[in-house]
């Protein structure tokens, strides 16, 4: 029996050629597109698929968003994160949200039908080709960044939108030495201001995206 796939994006070209990539292949077989995130929901659940193909920008919001959606509402259904833009900061997004699998646009054709035949009998297992590397790349950066007690203090407080000021009574220091914190923090991760020093904490691991508001 063929593998049935939703394919989940905004270009109609990549809808055309997943469908056509599929054709060609006994074991695959598109049932259903959508276009939108609005539409995604309905035409799953209408069409029951193996596996799902979400485009990580869709024109009316974050495909993996909606992939963390899909897999609070279906626990064995296979998803496949496909993207214009390989960085490692997407890659692990995407593993955050319980994707299968996460492969460039641009990949090689033999590498996106592994990652839909993987998604289809691994849905709970991901798999991405550059993991490995982007985990060394991940670990190698936290080492550099390593934060002290204080600093990580200083971010978690960045984080939650609290002003220098009230960062300088939360840590019963004064506002001068509470400057300096941020200061310091700042230069650490290469920033100038909240919102790039929560971008680049992002970015490296240092914290997660749910948390990462300036």
């Amino acid at each position: 029996m063929a593998i049935r796939v939703v394919v989940v994006d905004g270009h109609t070209l990549t809808r055309f050629g997943l469908t056509t990539l599929a054709a060609a292949h006994p074991d695959l077989e598109v049932v259903a597109e959508a276009s939108t995130a609005a539409e995604a929901p309905a035409v799953i659940a209408a069409s029951a698929p193996d596996v799902v193909t979400v485009a990580v920008g869709l024109p009316d919001a974050d495909g993996l968003r909606l992939a963390r959606e899909l897999r609070d509402r279906y626990p064995s259904l296979g998803i496949v994160v496909l993207t214009a833009h390989g960085e490692d900061d997407v890659l692990f997004r995407a593993l955050e949200t319980g994707a299968s699998a996460f492969v460039g646009k641009s990949a090689p054709v033999e590498e996106i039908l592994c990652a839909i035949r993987h998604a289809a009998v691994a849905a709970s297992s991901f798999t991405a080709a550059g993991l490995a590397m982007a985990m060394a790349r991940r670990q190698s950066t936290t080492a550099r960044l390593a934060l002290s007690p204080r600093e990580r203090e200083v971010l978690a407080l960045l984080q939650d939108g609290v002003s220098i000021p009230a960062i300088a009574r939360t840590l019963y220091v004064s506002p001068s030495t509470a400057k300096t914190y941020v200061s310091r923090l700042y230069e650490k991760l290469g920033a100038s201001n909240r919102a790039q020093a929560l971008m680049a904490a992002l970015r490296n691991g240092l914290i997660r995206n749910d948390a990462a508001t300036a």
